[in-house]
């Protein structure tokens, strides 16, 4: 034994078995120490899927349109986990499809997605991987408006004349494909049910072809004033009193009158055009004598409203014997006149005459007036190549009517407009449209208003 081990084989065995356990254990101690310190030979691969990343397009945007390129796409990163985290939060790599060449010819092409900025460490994967684009030659076209609205909205029996539209014109630019489909070009104005008043508002333009589809096109200005007169059509007639009851014993009547004797309806034309007179009902079963009561008008179903709800009924009578009376009951149609029966007449007519004055005096006095300052005039119809200046774009304006009318009345119901679609270059006194509610009268302090027309330069 002690011959072995004091060989050189074995020394050297010994020797080359201890020189494995040292390189061993130095390696494990380099492999601890490199994992504490978040070191490693072989980094960690993974995949992230970034979504909704924006598409940048690279063209002549001045001369060409470019269609079909989607908005965004889906990007997949394959790389270290500590380089995908960071672009992913990051987002410092752009996405886009080139088609800057000047050479590039018009129509359909497919066009393969790129990416730049990306850490070149990472790979990418675009989904799609391309697009189906049209490239077309950028046109601009002027094109004229028409406004439109529901009339269905409108509030029973009330009617709207054309709407008026400014600036009449639009400039349309577009790809030369789709300004040759338009067909028509609206201005659509919203409008809420129940409308019985003007509108004047903003619409938005719309470009539409024959099939009412929406064109991708841009439009300039993209939304025009639009102004609808709204009213309600109108009718005169005579209020007829009709006598109701029997006159008590001994008392006769002889004249039943009515103030006013007019009133105006407001409904559709249909309705309107059947009706001649409206009755007012008077019960003489409790009159005592000569009379003067107020009595409500029966507003027509088919009638929207009247001018007035109330009439003034005077009532005249004269006391006869029972016996008189039931021979001769309520005369209705005038007989022959004595000399002495004309001159009673003319003393009658002319106590009523003086009535009715005192009447109309009272009525007058009930009138009141309320005064609205600093009323926005609001001008229509300017054309496209002009501009219009208003010497004084406000003004003040008062309206006469009852009270409890006026009382509701704010200046929101009250629209001055000033049409200058037909005035050339120049300064020009032009009428005011004037709309209020219906019932009340107004007053200006100059119905006219000077207008400043002049032409816009012309751009180069």
């Amino acid at each position: 034994m002690d011959k072995f081990t004091n060989s050189a084989w074995f020394m050297r065995i010994v020797a080359f078995a201890l020189a494995a356990l040292l390189f061993i254990s130095i390696n494990f101690e380099m492999e601890s120490d490199k994992k504490s310190l978040g070191l490693s030979t072989a980094p960690e691969i993974s995949t992230e899927t970034i979504e909704n990343v924006p598409v940048e397009v690279y063209y002549d945007r001045e001369n060409l349109v470019v269609s079909g390129v989607p908005e965004t796409v889906d990007v997949t990163l394959k790389g270290a986990k500590s380089l995908l985290i960071n672009a992913k939060n990051q987002r410092d790599f752009k996405v886009y499809v080139d088609l800057s060449d000047p050479a590039i010819s018009m129509g359909d092409r497919t066009v393969t997605f790129k990416i730049s900025e990306l850490n070149e460490k990472l790979v990418a994967t675009i989904d799609p991987e391309y697009a189906e684009v049209n490239v077309q030659e950028r046109v601009t076209k002027e094109f004229s408006v028409e406004a439109e609205y529901n009339s269905s909205l409108l509030e029973e029996g009330y009617t709207a004349g054309q709407p008026t539209v400014s600036p009449k014109t639009v400039k349309i630019t577009g790809a030369k494909d789709a300004i040759e489909q338009i067909s028509y070009v609206k201005a659509n104005l919203e409008i809420s049910k129940g409308l019985n008043e003007t509108v004047n508002s903003k619409a938005t333009v719309k470009a539409l072809d024959r099939d009412l589809n929406k064109l991708d096109v841009t439009i300039e200005p993209s939304s025009v004033a639009v102004s609808l007169k709204v009213s309600i059509p109108s009718k005169t007639v005579s209020i007829e009193p009709k006598q109701t009851g029997k006159a008590k014993d001994g008392i006769r009547i002889t004249s039943i009158s009515v103030d006013p004797k007019e009133v105006t309806l407001f409904g559709s034309e249909t309705s309107l055009e059947k009706i001649d007179e409206i009755n007012l009902p008077v019960n003489i079963s409790k009159i005592d004598g000569d009379t003067e009561l107020e009595l409500d008008l029966n507003k027509p179903e088919s009638v929207q409203k009247m001018s007035l709800g109330k009439a003034q009924v005077k009532i005249r009578t004269e006391k006869v014997d029972v016996d008189e009376e039931n021979v001769e009951p309520v005369v209705e149609e005038e007989e022959p006149k004595t000399d002495q029966k004309q001159e009673e007449q003319v003393v009658e007519e002319k106590a009523e005459a003086e009535a009715e004055a005192e009447a109309e005096e009272d009525e007058a006095a009930a009138i009141e007036s309320k005064t609205f300052n600093n009323i926005q005039i609001v001008p229509v119809g300017i054309r496209d190549d002009q501009d219009a200046e208003l010497e004084s774009d406000v003004t003040s304006i008062t309206l006469l009517g009852e009270a409890d009318d006026l009382k509701k009345i704010t200046k929101d119901d009250i629209n001055l407009t000033v049409d200058v679609s037909n005035l050339d270059e120049g300064k020009h006194d032009v009428d005011l449209a004037v709309t209020v509610p219906e019932g009340v009268e107004w007053e200006l302090d100059s119905k006219t208003v000077s207008v400043t027309i002049t032409q816009k330069d012309e751009e180069t």
